[in-house]
């Protein structure tokens, strides 16, 4: 089984490479780190980064998994050698550009992009972020997926993902105690669907709400709470139809309750998704 440990850092390509980054540094509240071989990179926590924008096709996504050891890489690799799924190792270039050890890539049955990726930088210096939006990390992406039964078996069997609830067939999945890392939603295509930012709590997700408005960036979700995970969260729309969402107050699932905690199913409509009566203008949270 392929042992993921965090979540590392998103790769989306623009058309648009200046505008994707002003946008991710005045308007997300990411902070510009380097650029790099056509590559700009942005923090949002001590990962060295958690999203990387390239001038190329706006639908290549790929979204990095860290694993905890050497011994982890390489029981990765021979899982997937084994399995007779596709894969790549990265290039020392590569993996000097990612600021990581080493990596290596393969796709989801979707077709989603994934690396896992080891030893990635952390950085010793504080986080800022051109606006202070109160991000504290980057969370969790929602995927894309066009099977969502058979893509849960592949990340509940390939990978250690366990499922904490689900929205009608779309699984949320942990791989530590954060009740998900990992969404997902059916769609007729492959790439992430959103990418979540925790926020410190909500006034921070207030204070955001009333400033994305002013700057007339679209609101596609919320203010409102999840009843799966508890979280208080705000969906808005990013660069080439990218959706962003600020959230805080996730709940998370002690070691101590693994062996008794049975997953939630809620209904696929609103109220699976927000318990205070907000309703999504996200095409992936509508049936």
């Amino acid at each position: 089984m392929i042992n993921l440990h965090d979540i590392r850092y998103v790769r989306l390509g623009t058309r648009d490479l200046e505008g994707a980054t002003r946008y991710a540094r005045t308007i997300l509240g990411l902070q510009e780190v380097r650029r790099e071989a056509g590559f700009v990179f942005l923090r949002s926590d001590s990962r060295d980064h958690s999203v990387c924008y390239f001038e190329g096709d706006p639908a290549d996504h790929t979204v990095a998994f860290d694993v905890a050891s050497d011994a982890h890489f390489d029981a990765a690799a021979a899982q997937l050698e084994a399995m007779h799924i596709e894969f790549r190792r990265g290039t020392r270039d590569e993996a000097d550009l990612r600021r990581v050890a080493d990596f290596l890539t393969f796709r989801d049955p979707t077709g989603n992009q994934i690396e896992l990726v080891l030893r990635a930088a952390q950085t010793g210096r504080g986080y800022h972020g051109e606006r202070d939006a109160g991000i504290d990390s980057f969370s969790h992406v929602g995927l894309c997926t066009t099977d969502a039964r058979r893509d849960e078996a592949f990340w509940t069997s390939v990978c250690n993902a366990r499922v904490s609830d689900r929205i009608g067939d779309a699984p949320l999945l942990r791989i530590d105690d954060v009740h998900h890392k990992i969404a997902l939603f059916p769609a007729k295509r492959a790439g992430i669907q959103h990418v979540n930012f925790q926020v410190n709590g909500i006034d921070d997700l207030m204070r955001s709400w009333y400033f994305l408005r002013e700057q007339g960036v679209p609101i596609r979700f919320g203010p409102g709470r999840h009843p799966t995970s508890h979280a208080m969260f705000l969906y808005f729309a990013g660069p080439d139809g990218m959706v962003y969402e600020y959230s805080t107050g996730v709940r998370k699932i002690a070691p101590e309750d693994e062996a008794t905690y049975v997953p939630r199913q809620f209904p696929f409509d609103p109220t699976g998704f927000c318990m205070w009566g907000a309703k999504p203008e996200i095409p992936e949270f509508s049936s």
